[in-house]
Protein backbone atom coordinates (compact mmCIF):
# COMPACT_ATOMS: atom_id res chain seq x y z
CA UNK A 1 0.00 0.00 0.00
CA UNK A 2 1.67 3.17 -1.21
CA UNK A 3 -0.40 5.95 0.35
CA UNK A 4 -1.63 6.65 3.87
CA UNK A 5 -5.17 7.90 4.41
CA UNK A 6 -4.84 11.55 5.46
CA UNK A 7 -6.50 13.16 8.46
CA UNK A 8 -9.51 15.24 7.46
CA UNK A 9 -10.68 18.54 8.91
CA UNK A 10 -14.32 17.83 8.04
CA UNK A 11 -16.63 15.18 6.71
CA UNK A 12 -17.01 17.21 3.50
CA UNK A 13 -13.24 17.17 3.01
CA UNK A 14 -13.17 13.40 3.51
CA UNK A 15 -16.05 12.92 1.06
CA UNK A 16 -14.22 15.00 -1.56
CA UNK A 17 -11.07 12.90 -1.05
CA UNK A 18 -12.86 9.57 -1.58
CA UNK A 19 -14.88 10.95 -4.52
CA UNK A 20 -11.69 12.06 -6.28
CA UNK A 21 -9.85 8.79 -5.67
CA UNK A 22 -10.04 6.54 -8.76
CA UNK A 23 -9.43 3.33 -6.80
CA UNK A 24 -9.49 2.76 -3.03
CA UNK A 25 -6.87 0.00 -3.34
CA UNK A 26 -4.31 2.82 -3.64
CA UNK A 27 -4.79 3.52 0.08
CA UNK A 28 -6.63 0.49 1.50
CA UNK A 29 -5.28 -3.06 1.66
CA UNK A 30 -8.56 -4.95 1.16
CA UNK A 31 -6.84 -8.34 1.54
CA UNK A 32 -6.75 -7.74 5.31
CA UNK A 33 -10.36 -6.57 5.57
CA UNK A 34 -12.74 -8.36 7.94
CA UNK A 35 -16.53 -8.28 8.14
CA UNK A 36 -17.80 -6.03 10.94
CA UNK A 37 -21.20 -5.96 12.59
CA UNK A 38 -22.32 -2.55 13.79
CA UNK A 39 -25.10 -3.57 16.13
CA UNK A 40 -25.88 -0.09 17.41
CA UNK A 41 -25.94 1.57 14.02
CA UNK A 42 -29.46 2.76 13.21
CA UNK A 43 -30.58 3.36 9.64
CA UNK A 44 -31.56 6.86 8.65
CA UNK A 45 -35.33 7.18 8.78
CA UNK A 46 -37.57 9.54 6.86
CA UNK A 47 -41.19 10.26 7.65
CA UNK A 48 -43.52 9.96 4.68
CA UNK A 49 -47.23 10.32 4.06
CA UNK A 50 -48.91 7.33 2.53
CA UNK A 51 -52.53 7.25 1.47
CA UNK A 52 -54.16 3.85 1.89
CA UNK A 53 -57.75 2.75 1.45
CA UNK A 54 -59.44 2.59 4.87
CA UNK A 55 -60.24 -1.10 4.53
CA UNK A 56 -56.57 -1.87 3.84
CA UNK A 57 -55.45 0.11 6.87
CA UNK A 58 -58.10 -1.62 9.00
CA UNK A 59 -56.89 -5.05 7.85
CA UNK A 60 -53.29 -4.06 8.55
CA UNK A 61 -54.23 -2.96 12.06
CA UNK A 62 -56.03 -6.25 12.71
CA UNK A 63 -53.02 -8.26 11.55
CA UNK A 64 -50.66 -6.11 13.61
CA UNK A 65 -52.87 -6.46 16.67
CA UNK A 66 -52.77 -10.27 16.34
CA UNK A 67 -48.97 -10.07 16.38
CA UNK A 68 -48.94 -7.43 19.15
CA UNK A 69 -46.87 -4.99 17.08
CA UNK A 70 -47.57 -1.47 15.83
CA UNK A 71 -49.15 -1.47 12.39
CA UNK A 72 -46.41 0.84 11.04
CA UNK A 73 -43.78 -1.74 12.04
CA UNK A 74 -45.72 -4.54 10.37
CA UNK A 75 -46.04 -2.46 7.22
CA UNK A 76 -42.25 -1.93 7.18
CA UNK A 77 -41.73 -5.70 7.50
CA UNK A 78 -44.14 -6.38 4.64
CA UNK A 79 -42.45 -3.77 2.44
CA UNK A 80 -38.97 -5.08 3.23
CA UNK A 81 -40.01 -8.67 2.41
CA UNK A 82 -41.58 -7.65 -0.88
CA UNK A 83 -38.64 -5.47 -1.90
CA UNK A 84 -36.27 -8.37 -1.21
CA UNK A 85 -38.48 -10.72 -3.28
CA UNK A 86 -38.46 -8.28 -6.17
CA UNK A 87 -34.70 -7.83 -6.01
CA UNK A 88 -34.08 -11.58 -5.86
CA UNK A 89 -36.57 -12.17 -8.67
CA UNK A 90 -34.89 -9.66 -10.94
CA UNK A 91 -31.47 -11.12 -10.20
CA UNK A 92 -32.67 -14.60 -11.16
CA UNK A 93 -34.06 -13.25 -14.43
CA UNK A 94 -30.84 -11.37 -15.26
Amino acid sequence: MANKIPDFASEAEEQAYWDALPDSTEVVDWSTARPVTMARLKPTMRTISLRLPEHMLDQLRVLANKRDVPYQSLLKVYLAERIEEEIRGKRKAS
